[in-house]
């Protein structure tokens, strides 16, 4: 059919077919150069190796922009200076690592500054070049596309291509790679300094965590045996004196079970923290285990005129439960010691026990001052205070609740608190009637 086009008309259709040739191969490379992008993208998503990301964005932008080099400048807050960051697994790169870029009087410098691309056609017309970059790595530069790295508007370095290879030299196109390269080498070197900060954040946590466990280990070792004298003796004397003297020695003695008692819930949560605790189970009734409790707490609450109200239901049921007793009495003597700390003279407390199924539940209540809803998660963490240090007004170490948590969930129960600032608050712990060890 071509043969019966007149010449002008072939011309135009040739150009035409031109054109469209044009089109499509600047469609296929923009397809391809999209490909490659996405393609950082997952890789700069699926792992936090930053050697291996820049590796990969370097070579991609030198392919993309059809550059011979592409180098990475990161400022150093200490010094004020850019500095080269091995970008390529090179001796070009080993030579520029930790290379000092001054801020002023440089290209990269100019870049960094204003925050926006720099192009320089031919490096040695301009006074900002720097040469001995050259020197050191025995690479020629003779043109830069320098685009500033940006994290939420804050430049935090440079990224460079040199030497473009074709005859018409750096594009607008190439400015645009360059630009969304940047923003990825960018990410990825952000997500590796966070990463990096957070590993060594847990690293000292874990270090401080371990200095704390030895303290505790040694205290509560080399201060059990003189305690355990003092405690003889001032047992010894207080019987066998009288007056003022076994008042004294009351004092004292008061003031040494509450030392041992610090030293055993120090202990307590270093196991459970560790889980080296051990069970001893065995089938008692939970409710004689409370009676017990209240029993010793029962001076502790006539002294401040508490009243106590109890609900054990079911009529006489004891209630029998498969547990480590000690560490059951350890849970509801914490609960109830808090309850009478906390609550205000002439108040009340409430401790309730009852069985559902296969489950125990254990209520303390009080009239007390109860706790922010906003703390109530933070009261079972170690040492968690509700008052500040220098000015609460009740004693401890703020490790009870903490010790009563672990206790609770070694035989797979669990705690909750319910409570209302100026009101007071509920503890509701549930154990499993047998536990599985």
């Amino acid at each position: 059919m071509l043969k019966y086009l007149e010449q002008p008309d072939r011309n135009n259709y040739q150009t035409l077919v031109e054109q469209y040739k044009e089109k499509i191969a600047h469609l296929e490379y923009r397809i391809a150069y999209l490909e490659r992008i996405a393609k950082i993208s997952q890789t700069l998503n699926s792992t936090l190796d930053l050697d291996m990301l820049l590796r990969s964005i370097t070579q991609v932008a030198t392919e993309l922009t059809n550059t011979e080099a592409c180098s990475i400048l990161l400022y150093d807050n200490d010094t004020g200076e850019l500095k080269f960051i091995p970008a390529t697994a090179s001796t070009v790169a080993e030579k520029l690592t930790g290379i000092p870029v001054p801020i002023d009087d440089s290209i990269a410098g100019w870049v960094f500054k204003k925050g926006r691309p720099m192009l320089i056609r031919d490096v040695t017309a301009d006074p900002r070049w720097n040469k001995q970059v050259d020197e050191v790595s025995k690479f020629r530069t003779r043109s830069i596309l320098g685009v500033p790295l940006k994290i939420k508007q804050q430049t935090i370095g440079v990224l460079e291509l040199l030497n473009k290879q074709d005859e018409l030299g750096f594009t607008q196109d190439d400015i645009q790679i360059a630009t969304t390269l940047a923003s990825q080498v960018a990410v990825a070197i952000e997500n590796a300094r966070l990463w990096r900060d957070l590993q060594k954040a847990y690293e000292e946590l874990s270090e401080l965590d371990r200095l704390k466990s030895d303290f505790v280990n040694l205290a509560s070792h080399e201060l059990r045996t003189p305690l355990a004298v003092i405690l003889g003796y001032a047992s010894f004397l207080r019987d066998e004196v009288s007056g003022q003297a076994s008042q004294q020695l009351e004092i004292v003695l008061s003031s040494a079970i509450k030392l041992r008692n610090l030293i055993d819930d120090m202990t307590n949560l270093r196991h459970i923290k560790t889980r080296q605790i051990e069970l001893s189970v065995e089938i008692f009734s939970m409710r004689e285990l409370v009676q017990d409790v209240l029993a010793e707490f029962k001076s502790l609450m006539r002294a401040k005129s508490l009243r106590l109200k109890t609900a054990f239901l079911n009529g006489d049921d004891p209630v029998k439960i498969e547990a480590d007793r000690q560490k059951i009495y350890l849970v509801i003597a914490n609960l109830i010691s808090n309850a009478i700390k906390f609550t205000p003279e002439n108040g009340a407390i409430f401790v309730g026990l009852a069985r559902k199924g296969q489950q125990i539940t254990i209520r303390v209540a009080d009239t007390g001052i109860g706790i922010d809803e906003q703390q109530q998660n933070k009261i079972f963490e170690d040492f968690y205070q509700i008052e500040p240090s220098m000015t609460r007004r009740f004693e401890g170490l703020g490790i009870g609740l903490s010790i009563v948590k672990g206790m609770v969930e070694i035989h797979h129960g669990h705690i909750t608190v319910e409570s209302v600032p100026g009101k007071g608050s509920q503890f509701t712990v549930t154990l499993p009637i047998s536990i599985e060890l």
